[in-house]
């Protein structure tokens, strides 16, 4: 589907001059990898602290750049942050962005411009590789997952994709390249429902029998690979992935599309399902961490960011490429499944010195692990910036020279110096979201937290989600796990940060709260 947008003109600025300087020597633009976690921690790299377990290609890329301390996704769940990620606005500015089905209809229409647009817009080839869980077909629920899906993620400006639908415990568990499902015996189709089951076919309630990992809370329907998932399907046995071979299958996707396009700039969205539940881990680190399933699946990630890297230098890629890695949100230890990750956790701290995980209002829900790398352009080293992954996509459009057209991330920020390491003080402000949709506001110091509807505490996976119907302001530089609420103590300060953050909300908060 070709798009028609209205370009707006494009300020003239020192380092664009620069960029269009480069692009007439015939310098090539660099390649852009982005390497997505799923549920991983600010604590859970041994570069950011970690002691229990040692991710050396993590650290790797982390000693060859920038290690950002207060880098951020845009919300403390998967959908939302992708989402902001991708498109450039705040998810909480648009209905129909919570955590997705697994059959949710395409939630980024044809008609948005996202980056990857942008990246195709400078000449980039685009692909995404691994988990999705934003929608795919005209209309959630309805969609043939025997016919291609449309629309998908090939009409969203990705020229290559090969992707889980939604996530490893949403069924269906198949892998979908360029928008239809691969390896379907026409015999023996998938159908797939959100609403009720199939008869004769069994579930993990039902069935305990037949599982071989059981369900915590919830993820008691069907049943794959002797797990119980969300949602009930039928049909569809050639296709179903093996949840051992989810990082090695997804990883050498990466790694084949880099080869592939090697001669000519590219834009890779990697997104892994590490560590995200089901924890599977390939056998080749079963028992490695000491920590079970969970802290084996931070190795296998670390393993999976080593093969790109390596790729990278093999193919002469790396001092060209820019590789980005960070995660969608916060952790979480049990997050439905009985895998020992609590009983196993030992001194690890998952989220690091701060408060929370996912889908919390409190800093471990956003505050993610990140890194940007690029020899020979980013000097190694530490930044404490205040940044966002929202900001990626104005980020990238200023460094490519590319215009955007008028309405295309809204809410994004060019932040090239820093992002580049080269400048401290990154956002003014940056608001966040978390599960239930409640806000808070950051200078980067002191954090207001909206007034909002929704539990204080979820105890099924043992996380503080910070709703109170109190305001709540902390000093994240006195108080980094916010335990001291000053707002009662500061009116004055609280005011003032609810001020600017309703200035951001500018009456656009387009979800409804818990």
């Amino acid at each position: 589907m070709k798009k028609n947008y209205f370009v707006l003109p494009l300020v003239i600025t020192p380092c664009l001059v620069q960029n269009a300087v480069a692009q007439e020597k015939g310098e090539q633009r660099p390649n852009v990898v982005f390497i997505y976690a799923d549920d991983i921690g600010f604590g859970d790299f041994s570069c950011n602290g970690a002691n229990t377990l040692h991710t050396p290609n993590v650290d790797r890329a982390a000693a060859q750049g920038v290690r950002f301390t207060n880098a951020h996704s845009a919300a403390a769940t998967s959908t939302p942050s992708r989402y902001a990620m991708l498109t450039g606005e705040y998810a909480w500015r648009k209905a129909g962005t919570g955590i997705a089905d697994g059959d949710a209809g395409s939630i980024i229409r044809p008609d948005r411009y996202t980056m990857p647009d942008m990246f195709k817009q400078a000449g980039y080839t685009t692909a995404v590789v691994g988990k999705w869980h934003l929608g795919l077909g005209d209309k959630g629920g309805e969609q043939d997952w025997n016919k291609p899906l449309k629309p998908g993620t090939n009409d969203i400006g990705f020229d290559y994709s090969f992707i889980m639908a939604a996530t490893g415990d949403r069924v269906p568990c198949v892998f979908v390249e360029n928008d239809q499902v691969i390896n379907l015996d026409p015999a023996d189709p998938i159908q797939v429902s959100y609403k009720k089951n199939f008869p004769g076919e069994p579930t993990g309630k039902d069935n305990p029998e037949l599982l071989v990992m059981h369900p915590s809370h919830g993820h008691d329907m069907s049943i794959v690979n002797g797990i119980s998932r969300i949602g009930f399907m039928k049909g569809g046995k050639s296709a179903l992935w093996k949840d051992d071979k989810i990082a090695e299958t997804l990883t050498d996707k990466a790694v084949s599309f880099i080869e592939t396009h090697k001669d000519r700039p590219f834009f890779l969205y990697f997104a892994t399902q590490d560590a995200h539940v089901p924890r599977v881990p390939g056998a080749q680190f079963v028992g490695k961490s000491g920590m079970g399933p969970r802290g084996d699946c931070l190795l296998e990630f670390d393993w999976s960011v080593g093969e790109v890297l390596n790729a990278l230098e093999r193919l002469g890629l790396d001092k060209n490429t820019l590789v980005i890695i960070s995660s969608d949100n916060g952790p979480v230890v049990d997050d439905g499944y009985k895998d020992q990750a609590v009983e196993l956790l030992g001194d690890h701290k998952p989220g690091g010195k701060y408060r929370g995980g996912k889908y919390s209002i409190y800093e471990a829900g956003t505050r993610v692990p990140c890194i940007w790398r690029w020899p020979g352009q980013i000097k190694p080293g530490v930044s404490d910036a205040l940044l966002c992954q929202i900001d990626w996509f104005a980020t990238f459009a200023q460094m490519l020279n590319q215009s955007l057209p008028e309405g295309a991330a809204p809410d994004s920020r060019p932040m090239k110096m820093a992002w580049m390491g080269k400048e401290k003080k990154g956002r003014d402000y940056l608001v966040l979201q978390n599960a239930q949709n409640n806000l808070s506001i950051t200078d980067g110091r002191w954090k207001y937290v909206r007034p909002g509807r929704g539990p204080a505490y979820n105890k099924q996976v043992n996380i503080e989600l910070g709703n109170s119907m109190e305001p709540q302001l902390y000093d994240l530089k006195k108080d980094a796990g916010e335990k001291n609420n000053l707002a009662k103590e500061q009116p004055k300060r609280v005011q003032q940060l609810s001020a600017e953050l309703e200035k951001v909300v500018d009456g656009r908060y387009g979800l409804p709260l818990y």
